[in-house]
């Protein structure tokens, strides 16, 4: 399987997260100094008002806000394991892997996109490792008091996946229909994690993990789906539609 990732976003993410990580502990270090400048002695006493109305929030609100973004980018684009090396693990071994190309980060909101004899995948995934229940497209998260506010404190709720993929697949949709409106386009939700636990009851959109040891998984998915279901696709304009996303994703 040809994989295509976006390094260089990767490697820009990563860095900024990092950064942002440092930025966020200097200010809120900086915020703790002022907002005890007059016990410290470091602040004149005319400057009091001035420093604990203006100067002490506006920092804060700063230091909260810059570590709020550090959280969501370390969520995103450092926490382990990392969607664009599980995935390519967990679809080792299916069939026609040489046909099949796999490109990461170059089309957002789909950020992982399969294109296989089976049919173009758009995949969205969640890094969560707790207990989950989805029924249609209602998703619950089971925690208790603490994991909630841990969940609050690491900006890591599960949010809305079956949106989210709806999303991914009518973007797809969209650069699609001009080459083939019936080239078949399968958004699917995966979990990369293997300690996440799902209680999965007909979801509206499949839901699977990375992971081929555990079920339902990834690679059973793409096998479930045969072999022909693109036999009529292979014209022109799937053609075409490949080598001018090829060629977008390398610009």
């Amino acid at each position: 399987m040809r994989i295509v990732t976006n390094q260089e976003l990767v490697r820009k993410n990563r860095r900024t997260a990092t950064w942002l990580f440092f930025i966020s502990m200097a200010i809120l270090i900086f915020g703790f100094f002022v907002a005890n400048g007059q016990i410290l002695g470091i602040i004149p006493e005319e400057s009091v008002p001035i420093v604990y109305t203006i100067a002490t929030p506006f920092i804060l609100l700063i230091g909260f806000m810059t570590t709020l973004t550090s959280v969501r980018m370390t969520n995103l684009w450092v926490r382990v394991p990392r969607p664009e090396i599980v995935i390519p693990e967990g679809l080792k071994g299916v069939p026609n892997r040489n046909k099949n190309a796999l490109y990461n980060y170059h089309h957002f909101p789909a950020r992982h996109v399969l294109i296989t004899p089976q049919g173009i995948f758009a995949m969205v995934t969640r890094f969560q490792d707790g207990r989950f229940s989805v029924k249609g497209d209602k998703w619950k998260a089971h925690k208790g008091p603490i994991g909630t506010i841990f969940t609050f404190l690491r900006l890591d709720g599960i949010g809305n996946p079956t949106r989210d993929a709806e999303i991914a697949r009518q973007y797809i949709q969209y650069l699609t229909e001009d080459y083939d409106a019936d080239i078949p386009i399968y958004p699917i939700i995966v979990f990369v994690d293997p300690r996440a636990k799902l209680e999965i009851e007909e979801p509206t959109i499949p839901v699977v993990y990375a992971d081929s040891k555990k079920s339902p998984n990834l690679k059973e998915l793409i096998q479930s789906y045969g072999n022909e279901s693109l036999e009529q696709f292979k014209g022109e304009g799937l053609q075409e539609f490949i080598e001018e996303w090829e060629e977008s994703t390398l610009d």
